[in-house]
Parts: structure tokens; C-alpha cells; sequence
């Protein structure tokens, strides 16, 4: 099949970078680097078995807001579920699920380091769309063409074929795709501190742009950025933009949409598109990133976060649903990040038959975490208790 190419050169999407010489270019700087610092002093604050057990936590938040950015709306409890192969009958809900589930299987993917190249490379960008729709159920492989109603199927990690509109956005022919994405990241492949962090802004508007693929663009684009920041800052997967973009959907796509712009006069840059629009994005996006550290470290304090804990333990207790002294193991464990089982018995002063059952009713329970039955036991974060240990991180079901 021969795949049109409209023969499209590359300066059709500059600039791809906000320039120096830009009147914005001081306060994104500032920015970007009052992003770097607040993220590091977060990161280095956590203990690193909590790190561990947020970041877990953290992919499903990721995953809940960026899916309701694309309108599905999988709360993360039932995320949680899905991960461990526990599906709602009702066939549409199951998708979901599924469609939940193959993308925190691709941030896990990008936590672990699996992606050997940079975010920005044309190879990493194809494996995100790959690992992604190839978990998919087929019921959503695929778009449905407005104007005809024929259902086109997409084929993971494949660029697209055919010509496209977003909105208002008529996007470059299926044949420039390649020539521009390597482009990008020539342009994103940038030396030092504040230019990569101002590179997973631009970058964001940049690809969904170009709209490589039939299907999944945001998606693609979310993870792309988050693997930049990741890399860039070290985040250890601790925060996510995905939940701030989604709390400010409306001028998070309006943002985009001005980004898609021509070139307003003399001042406004030298490319083709307005560097003045995609200056403006990128401190929304930059300003939305620090909101996110910002609350996540609040939430994280370990002096509430201990309260939170144990007021919900204590709880639990009198309601029958832990045995006693089971606050006293949580205890233990929010101050020391993690404990060997051999200890219980030692901090409850009781027998080696009550520590045990104090430890299995702790894991059974999901506050706590263990490898195996031998390894320390460490503090867990699982969703159904979101609500309750770390409040306003999702919503509560039914808001």
C-alpha cells in the first residue's frame, strides 16, 4: 500500500523549543527550575520502602486521570482489582478495566527502565502505542470515521496510514509522520537542566501535533512526557502531571488548541506555529507539575500521614476488622520504613502465635506488603483506603 505523503517540510511545526530571546523564556526557566528542586526535595524526604509502595499507588492515579482525560472513567479501586485479575461482568466496565491495566503495565514498563531510548525517539514513542494497544480488548481496536461510520482498525505500534482531523486540527499526511518525529527529537535531545524539563512541555503539544497514530495519541503523549520528567528529574515515579491536567481538562485543551495556531505577527517567534502559544502551555504544564509535587508531599508529611494511618487502624480495630495491637505493628513500621517478622513478636511483647496472626490480618488487610513470607514487611498503599490515608488524591466513588 502506498502510504500519501504530502511532501510537508519540518518548519511547519517550528518552533519546537520556547527560544531564549523569547519574552516568556526568564519566568519558564524559573519555573523549570522551581519544579527541579521541589521534586528532588520530595523524592529525598521518602524513605525508600514508602517510595516503593507510592509509586505503586501512583501508576494507578496516573492511569485513572489519564484515561478520564480520553472520557473513561475507571475509578482506581477497580484499577486495583483489575491488576489482580478481578473483572466486572458487565462487558463495557471489563474493558475498561483491561484498558486501565495495559497502561499502568506500560508505566511499569517505563519505571523499570525498560525503555533503553530516549522518550522522544521515534522507537520509543511506537513501543508506548505497542505495549499499550496490544493489552487492548479488540472492542477497542478501533476508530469509528465521523463522516462514513467505517470502523478502522488499529494495529498496535503501527504509525497511521491515513489522513486525519482533530477538532479543528487537520493533521500532516500519514507520510510526513516519520520525517517529523524524528525531527522532534533531534530538537528534544538537549544537554543540561532547565532545557529537558522545558523539553517534556513542548514535546507534549509537538506530538499530538504530529498525531502519529489512528488511536491513543494522548495517551502516548501523557506517557511520553512522563518518562522526560522521570528521567530529567529523577522523579522515581513519586507524582504524576496526568491528575493536574485532568483537574484543569478544559484549559488543558484549550491550551492545545492554541498551541495548533499560526504565527501572530513580528514578535511572536520565528517559526511557522506561535512560539507565544506554546510559551503560555508550557508554563501551564510546568505550573500544573509543581502543583502535583507540591501535593503530594503534603499529603506525604510523615507526621499527618502517620495519624491518618492510625486513626483508621484504630478504627478497624474496635470494628472488629483487625486484631488489637495491630496499630502498634503499623506503628512501628511508619517509623522504621519497614520491619523483619521476627520483630512483631518482640514490639507486641505477646506470643509468636498472636504476632503471626497480627501480621497475616495486616497483609490480608493490603497495609502492609511482603515479597515473601521471609522477606521485611513494609508499608503499602492500596487504593480502597485512598480516601481515608491519603485524602484527595482521587475522588471518592460516586463524586
Amino acid at each position: 500500500m502506498t502510504i500519501p505523503d504530502d511532501g510537508e517540510t519540518v518548519g511547519l511545526f517550528e518552533p519546537l523549543m520556547v527560544s531564549e530571546g523569547a519574552p516568556a523564556r526568564a519566568g519558564l526557566n524559573d519555573l523549570a527550575l522551581e519544579l527541579a528542586e521541589k521534586s528532588a526535595a520530595f523524592r529525598s524526604g521518602l524513605p525508600s520502602s514508602v517510595s516503593e509502595a507510592l509509586a505503586d499507588l501512583v501508576r494507578a492515579m496516573n492511569c485513572y486521570y489519564s484515561n478520564l482525560i480520553e472520557g473513561h472513567d475507571t475509578h482506581p479501586i477497580d484499577i486495583e482489582r483489575a491488576m489482580q485479575g478481578d473483572y466486572c461482568a458487565d462487558p463495557k466496565k471489563r474493558n475498561l478495566q483491561l484498558e486501565a491495566k495495559a497502561h499502568v503495565a506500560v508505566q511499569k514498563w517505563i519505571d523499570e527502565d525498560g525503555m533503553t531510548e530516549q522518550p522522544t525517539a521515534p522507537t520509543s514513542i511506537i513501543e508506548l502505542h505497542r505495549r499499550f494497544c496490544e493489552l487492548l480488548p479488540p472492542e477497542l481496536l478501533f476508530v469509528e470515521n465521523p463522516k462514513t461510520g467505517e470502523k478502522i482498525p488499529v494495529v498496535p505500534g503501527e504509525l497511521r496510514t491515513r489522513y486525519v482531523e482533530v477538532g479543528r486540527h487537520v493533521a500532516i499526511s500519514p507520510g510526513a509522520v516519520p520525517r517529523f518525529l524524528e525531527r522532534m527529537h533531534k530538537a528534544y535531545s538537549l544537554p543540561g537542566r532547565i532545557e529537558p524539563i522545558l523539553a517534556a512541555a513542548c514535546a507534549h503539544h509537538r506530538l499530538l501535533w504530529v498525531h502519529p497514530f489512528l488511536d491513543g495519541n494522548g495517551r502516548v503523549a501523557r506517557l511520553m512526557s512522563y518518562a522526560m520528567l522521570r528521567r530529567t528529574l529523577d522523579t522515581r515515579g513519586l507524582w504524576s502531571v496526568a491528575r493536574g491536567l485532568a483537574r484543569e481538562e478544559a484549559a488543558y485543551k484549550e491550551h492545545l488548541a492554541s498551541c495548533d495556531g499560526p504565527r501572530r505577527g513580528d514578535r511572536d517567534g520565528r517559526g511557522t506555529m506561535s512560539e507565544a502559544a506554546l510559551a503560555s502551555f508550557a508554563g501551564f504544564f510546568l505550573r500544573t507539575c509543581i502543583d502535583q509535587v507540591e501535593f503530594m508531599e503534603s499529603l506525604m508529611r510523615p507526621d499527618r500521614l502517620r495519624d491518618r494511618i492510625l486513626i483508621w487502624a484504630e478504627e478497624e480495630i474496635r470494628a472488629g476488622a483487625l486484631p488489637p495491637k495491630s496499630d502498634t505493628v503499623l506503628k512501628a513500621v511508619l517509623y522504621q520504613g519497614q520491619i523483619e517478622r521476627g520483630e512483631v513478636e518482640s514490639i507486641l511483647g505477646t506470643s509468636d502465635r498472636t504476632a503471626r496472626r497480627v501480621t497475616s490480618a495486616l497483609l490480608e488487610a493490603g497495609a502492609l506488603s511482603s515479597t515473601s513470607t521471609r522477606a521485611p514487611l513494609k508499608l503499602a498503599f492500596p487504593a480502597k483506603y485512598a480516601g481515608r490515608w491519603m485524602p484527595g488524591l482521587f475522588p471518592d466513588r460516586g463524586e
